[in-house]
């Protein structure tokens, strides 16, 4: 089976502005998908990174229905160190936003080339952890992200990839 169609099975869709998976699951099937900056008809598509694994995508839910968003954004905002985490990612992800649209500029006249990590426009308000946490994983070393996937219980199911069931 092909990458896109695994990543169509994982979100019950086919993916748009699908590129390229950019982080596998410990099985080896994809877990983060790299989208490009506009569909194939013009539309913006903010969310560069995408978490594709069922199981990922859940456990990062529970983290967001339990407050998370507004924690680790009082994080950020307290701790000097992650506040430089976040606004270096936000830097990188302009800059990979703008070198996958080349010179096209989208039905929103590149307006969304500009936006941070899960679409926000003001990178010191955290939006969606689940975009946090899927450019940790293609962009090791992100620590917000990362430290986002290290509280999550088991992130990844114990005992075969949540895909082939």
């Amino acid at each position: 089976m092909d990458d896109r169609a695994v990543v169509t099975r994982q979100i019950g869709r086919t993916p748009r502005a699908f590129r390229r998976v950019v982080a596998r699951c410990p099985w080896g099937l994809p877990a983060v998908t790299e989208q490009d900056a506009y569909t194939a008809d013009g539309m913006p598509f903010p969310t560069t990174y995408y978490l594709t694994c069922h199981h990922l995508v859940a456990a990062v839910a529970r983290t967001e229905a339990a407050g998370g968003v507004e924690r680790w954004g009082a994080a950020v905002a307290a701790d000097p160190e992650l506040r430089a985490s976040v606004e270096s990612a936000n830097a990188l992800q302009r800059a990979i936003r703008h070198e996958l649209a080349g010179e096209r500029r989208g039905d929103d006249g590149g307006a969304s080339l500009d936006l941070g990590i899960g679409g926000t426009r003001k990178p010191e308000r955290l939006k969606c952890l689940h975009a946090h946490v899927a450019f940790a994983l293609a962009h090791p070393g992100y620590t917000l992200g990362e430290r986002v996937l290290a509280e999550l219980p088991g992130p990844w199911p114990a005992d075969c990839c949540c895909t082939t069931h």
